[in-house]
């Protein structure tokens, strides 16, 4: 007959039943529980972990028509490689990568027809508009760059996304504390209640983005959602008229990690706003499950400036849709050494004061 052998969940030492409490009882550490709730707690740690992304990506794979191909073409920079793709009346394309202007036309070949596309809702004057604005109020900015001819490449391009649908089921174990406190005339008490909280459930996913492109800085794409997807429309090349459209060089089996990190992250976060009423909360183990996972093919709009200073080139990237911008700025050396100066002659004089102070009412 096997012998069944209980671990304590706070020390993993041996725990035996106390005849006393009718409870289970660790020697090593004190720590009492319930024999059901240990019991269950042993069940669960004893089930294989691992969590299981499972994803569709047959509905990506449509051809394009001859049709539609004669009616685009494709653009190859020549300085950072990054491919894009123009309507049939484009002649020459500024890459939003680098701001290079000598695009190399080519026949359009190897393309997957987006199911989605996004319209853009703002103009290249929004663009520029959102980027003075988007630098106003900041003191360390040099003056020269809030110079509107420093901008000197302005493009509307639609970025290829994978869209990720998905329904997603998830176990999650927590270890939880409650303590209280007492004292008697001689000590002082401190009690810990230790708990193995579960939380098991469901959430739906709808059209999580990921960029599918190398070019596009990821932490970028990920600023400027989130897209509204009522506005997203059934692929028609007509949209690119006036604009670009880029390549996608990473597939949708390349980007599954990017989305399956970014759901359980979601879930994990989700579930942990439940378990509340505890003095401490620590996640043991996690565990998701990926059902019905489904992958679109989609072009978003997005307006990228290019400007340079001092012969660097600082991009901003600007969602087509909702009209958020982000980007790095240059900090003028100068302006940092006085504010520093500054505020340490503030600090010194603040601190003087309070010096004062203390020796006037000692």
């Amino acid at each position: 007959m096997d012998i069944k052998e209980y671990k304590c969940p706070n020390c993993s030492g041996t725990v035996k039943f106390e005849s006393a409490t009718q409870k289970m009882k660790c020697p090593y550490c004190d720590a009492e529980f319930e024999i059901g709730a240990l019991d269950d707690y042993q069940k669960q740690m004893a089930q294989p972990a691992g969590d299981n992304f499972g994803w569709d990506t047959s509905g990506v794979k449509e051809p394009w028509e001859d049709s539609e191909l004669g009616d685009l073409s494709t653009g190859a920079c020549p300085s950072c490689g990054a491919e894009l793709i123009g309507d049939e009346n484009t002649i020459a394309m500024v890459c939003p990568c680098c701001g290079n202007a000598q695009i190399v036309k080519k026949r359009v070949a190897g393309l997957l027809k987006p199911e989605y596309v996004l319209p853009f809702q703002l103009e290249k004057k929004s663009a520029v508009d959102a980027l003075k604005k988007f630098y106003e109020g900041k003191k360390l900015l040099p003056n020269l760059f809030k110079d509107e001819n420093r901008v000197n490449g302005i493009q509307g391009l639609y970025v290829p996304f994978w869209l990720f649908n998905a329904k997603a089921r998830a176990n999650i174990q927590y270890k939880a504390t409650r303590t209280s406190s007492w004292s008697d005339r001689n000590y002082n008490y401190t009690r810990t209640d230790h708990y193995s909280v579960v939380r098991d459930g469901s959430l739906g996913f709808e059209k999580i983005p990921v960029d599918g492109s190398k070019k596009m800085d990821d932490a970028y794409m990920d600023a400027i959602e989130p897209f509204d997807y009522n506005k997203l429309s059934g692929f028609e090349g007509s949209y690119l008229a006036g604009y670009s459209a880029e390549k996608f060089d990473v597939t949708a089996d390349e980007s599954k990690d990017r989305v399956n990190l970014r759901i359980k992250r979601t879930i994990e976060m989700e579930f942990a706003r439940t378990v509340t009423g505890y003095a401490s909360v620590v996640p043991e183990r996690s565990t998701v499950d990926i059902k019905e996972g489904k992958v679109s093919y989609a072009l978003l709009p997005v307006w990228i400036l290019n400007t340079k200073y001092q012969n660097e080139n600082y991009q901003f990237i600007m969602n087509g849709q909702s009209g958020r911008l982000v980007g790095k700025l240059p900090v003028d050396p100068g302006k940092v050494l006085r504010y520093r100066i500054l505020f340490t002659g503030i600090f010194g004089l603040v601190f003087t004061v309070i010096i004062q102070l203390l020796r006037l009412f000692t």
